[in-house]
């Protein structure tokens, strides 16, 4: 990561009122820094940006403004990546409008690996959420980051699939980095956390706003190689998705469905216009030339216990559905312990969650 003084300056240019991302990066080919726009006369400013946003540039910045950012830093797994850094993307670097900075909490190896975005419908299906975790998990295991959005339904399967696979998952999302969204999903952001990676380009403290998601999207088919949609209505925004890899030349791929189903019309419109229809991950892994990479080393977040607790919450568990509630007074621990125990268990695919919020154990 860059030293803290030239970090301060990248944060305050990002947090700019009234300048934009394709604004910020003429004043970065002008003046060459951060630092240099911070140190650079109104006059020179303004040959470059609005009078406005070039007298808010030259008012300087406070340490307040940057204090909560640094203060997140303190995490040991929460980092800032800029367009100077080593570790920024590469892949967005060839994409119209990369952003001045990633904030990134988990895994920062991920973020340079050969990559593939998933998406589809928050109303899947549960053919549609099976077909999204079996993709995910093959091209995990065939050495691919699964990136997606954090969302109910496909997205959520994808990073599920691929957790479960050795090239691991990573989350662009459309809050800042100190928010979940949806909170449904907060155990499997905290997996993410902890054994991939979560990304924002939005400041710290940013609220799910509808305008955010489709310029997220860019960041998922730009970190990619190519784009796959699992299931998607007419009027999902994985078509915003499939659109942007497009334009980013990137290969776009198509799963087909029943002509009569309405999450399979926009899978069937994207192979109309030329995506790639996709039976198996090895139809992906061929069109990418078959693609040879290594998995990423796996990240082992468990303690050294954590079989010996399994096998427990296992034998609690029994064959038959149970509730979170039931299965605490069974085994003495607490809802908060036995939400995080229970995600790696479906992770690992030794239970499934049943309508009603049902765990089964499979045999």
């Amino acid at each position: 990561m860059i030293v803290e003084a030239s970090l301060k300056a990248w944060l305050a240019l990002s947090l700019t009122r009234g300048l934009g991302g394709e604004s910020a990066r003429r004043l970065l080919k002008e003046f060459g820094s951060p630092d240099a726009v911070f140190a650079a006369s109104i006059s020179s400013l303004k040959s470059v940006v609005k009078a406005d946003v070039a007298a808010e540039i030259n008012k300087g910045f406070s340490d307040d403004a940057v204090a909560p950012a640094l203060a997140w830093l303190e995490d040991g797994n929460n980092r800032i990546v800029t367009l100077a850094d080593p570790d920024y993307p590469q892949a967005l670097l060839n994409i119209p409008d990369p952003p001045l900075l990633l904030y990134v909490k988990g895994r920062l190896d991920l973020l340079n690996r050969p990559s593939l975005a998933v998406v589809g419908s928050r109303s899947a299906t549960p053919q549609g959420i099976s077909n999204a975790e079996a993709f995910a998990k093959s091209l995990s295991d065939a050495g691919l980051c699964i990136i997606s959005g954090l969302a109910h339904g496909i997205d959520a399967a994808a990073h599920r699939g691929a957790l479960r696979g050795l090239g691991s998952s990573i989350a662009v999302v459309g809050t800042g980095l100190d928010k979940v969204y949806p909170a449904a999903n907060r155990d499997l952001a905290h997996a993410l956390a902890q054994q991939g990676a979560l990304i924002s380009e939005f400041p710290l403290g940013t609220p799910p706003l509808a305008a955010n998601f489709p310029r997220r999207n860019r960041l998922i088919s730009g970190m990619s190689l190519g784009c796959l949609v699992v299931e998607a209505s007419l009027q999902s925004g994985s078509l915003i998705t499939a659109r942007l890899a497009l334009e980013q030349g990137r290969d776009v791929f198509a799963i087909p469905g029943s002509i009569h189903a309405p999450q399979s019309k926009g899978c069937h419109a994207l192979l109309k216009q030329g995506a790639k229809l996709v039976e198996t991950a090895q139809d992906i892994l061929e069109e990418l030339g078959g693609l040879a990479v290594s998995p990423a080393p796996a990240v082992n977040s468990e303690g050294p216990d954590s079989e010996g607790q399994d096998a427990a919450l296992l034998e609690h568990l029994g064959f038959d559905p149970v509730d979170v509630d039931t299965l605490s007074v069974r085994c003495g621990l607490t809802v908060s312990q036995l939400s995080a125990m229970l995600l790696t268990l479906e992770l690992n695919g030794r239970i499934c969650v049943l309508p009603g919020g049902l765990y089964q154990r499979i045999h």
